[in-house]
C-alpha cells in the first residue's frame, strides 16, 4: 500500500523517537565542515540516516548522515550532522523531508550552521555571519506542489523568517565570548558550482553579504510550520574575485574545523536559553 506524506512521517518519527523520557524541543543541523560541534552535546543515541525510513543519505563529504539524540542545559535536542542539498539531484520537497519531520517531533527551535562565501568585502575567512533574512535565487521552491493543512498555511508570511529574539541572544552570546560576528543576509543558489566573478558583483548589488547553496528551503519550510529559526553560518572562503586562493571545498572543510570551536560556544548559549524558557 502506498502512504501518503503524513503516513510517512509518522513511520520516520516513530523510528527516531524510540528513546523513552525524551522530548525534544529543539533541532540542530550541522552544515559543511562543522561536525566537530556534535562532540559539545551528550548523545544518547546515534541512528545513521539509512536506518530511518524515508531518509535519504548525503552524498557530499562533510556530511555524515546521522542523527544523534543529544541533550544539553537539561534541553532535548535532535542534531541532523549532515543535510541534503538539491544540486545533489532530488526535488526541494524531499531536501526539506527532514523539517517537516522535526515539527512531529515536537521541535519549536531550529537551528541551521551552513559554510558560505564571503560576498561583503566587510567580511574575512572564518568570520560567523548570523543571517537577519535571505534571497531565494534557487529558481524554486519548497512550498510549490499539493499542500496540506498540516503544514501550516499555504502563503506564509516571510517577514522575520531568522527570529529577531535568536539573532539578539546570538550577538550577545558572541559579545560576551569577544567572538567576532556580523549580522547578514544570506543569498540562496542552487549550486554546485561556485559563483563566475560576474555572478558575484550582480548577488552583491542584489543585497546579499553572503552566498551559499542550502539554507533558505530548510528556513522557508519551517517558518511555514511555526518553527522559530536561527541562522548561523561561516565564511569558508571569500567569493571569486575576493579570493587570493583557487575556491575548493577541502578549504571549506578545513575552514570549517577551525571555527567550530566559536559556533559551539554560540549554539550551547543559545541552546540553555532556549532550556530555560522551555
Amino acid at each position: 500500500m502506498k502512504l501518503n506524506i503524513l503516513q510517512k512521517i509518522q513511520k520516520t518519527k516513530d523510528a527516531i523517537l524510540s528513546l523513552k523520557n525524551f522530548n525534544p524541543t529543539i533541532a540542530l543541523v550541522i552544515g559543511s565542515g562543522l561536525g566537530d560541534i556534535k562532540k559539545q552535546f551528550r548523545v544518547h543515541k546515534t541512528i545513521k540516516y539509512f536506518e530511518v525510513p524515508y531518509f535519504s543519505n548525503p552524498t557530499v563529504k562533510g556530511h555524515d548522515g546521522e542523527l544523534l539524540l543529544s541533550t544539553s542545559n537539561n534541553a532535548d535536542l535532535v542534531i541532523f550532522n549532515g543535510r541534503l542539498h538539491y544540486y545533489e539531484g532530488i526535488l526541494p520537497k524531499d531536501v526539506i523531508y527532514s523539517v517537516r519531520v522535526m515539527k512531529f517531533l515536537g521541535i519549536k527551535t531550529l537551528i541551521l550552521t551552513a559554510a558560505v562565501g564571503g560576498l561583503n568585502k566587510k567580511y574575512s575567512t572564518g568570520d560567523i555571519v548570523i543571517l537577519n533574512d535571505h534571497i531565494d535565487f534557487t529558481g524554486n521552491s519548497p512550498l510549490i506542489g499539493p499542500h496540506l493543512c498540516e503544514f501550516g498555511e499555504r502563503f506564509p508570511n516571510m517577514e522575520d523568517v531568522y527570529c529577531s529574539y535568536l539573532r539578539k541572544k546570538a550577538l550577545d552570546t558572541a559579545k560576551n565570548f569577544n567572538i567576532k560576528v556580523h549580522e547578514g543576509v544570506y543569498f540562496g543558489v542552487s549550486g554546485p558550482a561556485y559563483e563566475t566573478p560576474a555572478a558575484v558583483k550582480a548577488f552583491q548589488r542584489l543585497g546579499g553579504d553572503v552566498v551559499g547553496m542550502s539554507i533558505v528551503y530548510e528556513a522557508t519550510v519551517a517558518v511555514q510550520m511555526k518553527i522559530d529559526v536561527l541562522g548561523l553560518t561561516y565564511i569558508a572562503n571569500m567569493a571569486t574575485n575576493l579570493h587570493n586562493k583557487t575556491l575548493s571545498h577541502s578549504e571549506v572543510l578545513e575552514n570549517g574545523k577551525k571555527v567550530s570551536a566559536n559556533m559551539s560556544k554560540i549554539i550551547k548559549s543559545i541552546v540553555a536559553f532556549i532550556g530555560t524558557k522551555s
